[in-house]
């Protein structure tokens, strides 16, 4: 009877431990946000736009894809300057193809400009998808979830949605971060990766509110 009462206790732990393909929602009943959007862009890369503007790194657009390639800059950060959003959804699919010191790619949004922005990243060579903030160029993180490391070579989709002070991040569909933070309130989406990492991306696209 003892031995029966643990492991129903075990099977309960199991069924509320977030384990779910919903990630945090199960365990904090988090909702979803949803936000309202007076514009909504798509890109698969076809052809290089000119709103797209590289601010550090080597962007390569080619094949139906833009590729952080091989590149001296500590943080490669491309911003997509067709509209600044406040309330704004954003995703892509990333793909790290290589690094020794770092495999990731990343979704920023709210950007001032190359030195002030909001990042979330996933990366191929740990186990960790990340929420960090850039102030004056120095990078803070403010939020991190435990994942299994993104594989190389294949895609991967990172989605942030932002509304008022309320983010959440999700990594292949999941959400993984629900996070509260004040210090931008709107500017600009854009991609990002880190140090050697050389990383594939497709398939962008943001919505939200772009009223000022």
């Amino acid at each position: 009877m003892r031995r029966y009462r643990y492991w129903v206790a075990a099977l309960f732990l199991l069924m509320v431990s977030g384990c779910s393909a919903d990630g945090i929602e199960e365990t904090k009943g988090v909702k979803r946000l949803a936000v309202p959007h007076s514009a909504t862009y798509n890109d698969t890369f076809e052809n290089r736009q000119s709103f797209w503007s590289p601010e550090a790194g080597n962007w390569v657009f080619a094949d139906h894809q833009v590729t952080q390639a091989e590149t001296d800059s500590y943080f490669p950060l491309m911003l997509f300057k067709k509209e600044i959003f406040s309330s704004v959804d954003v995703s892509v699919d990333f793909m790290p193809i290589s690094g020794r010191i770092d495999a990731s790619g990343g979704v920023v949004f709210r950007a001032k400009d190359a030195q002030n922005y909001y990042i979330v990243r996933a990366n191929a060579l740990e186990d960790n998808f990340r929420l960090y903030y850039f102030k004056a160029g120095s990078r803070y993180e403010i939020a991190s979830a435990t994942v299994t490391p993104p594989p190389r070579n294949r895609f991967s989709t990172l989605r942030v949605v932002a509304q008022g002070d309320h983010i959440q991040a999700y990594l292949n569909g999941k959400l993984l971060i629900d996070h509260h933070d004040t210090l931008f309130s709107k500017g600009y989406v854009g991609l990002w990766t880190k140090a050697d990492s050389v990383t594939a991306f497709d398939n962008f696209k943001v919505s939200g509110d772009t009223s000022r």
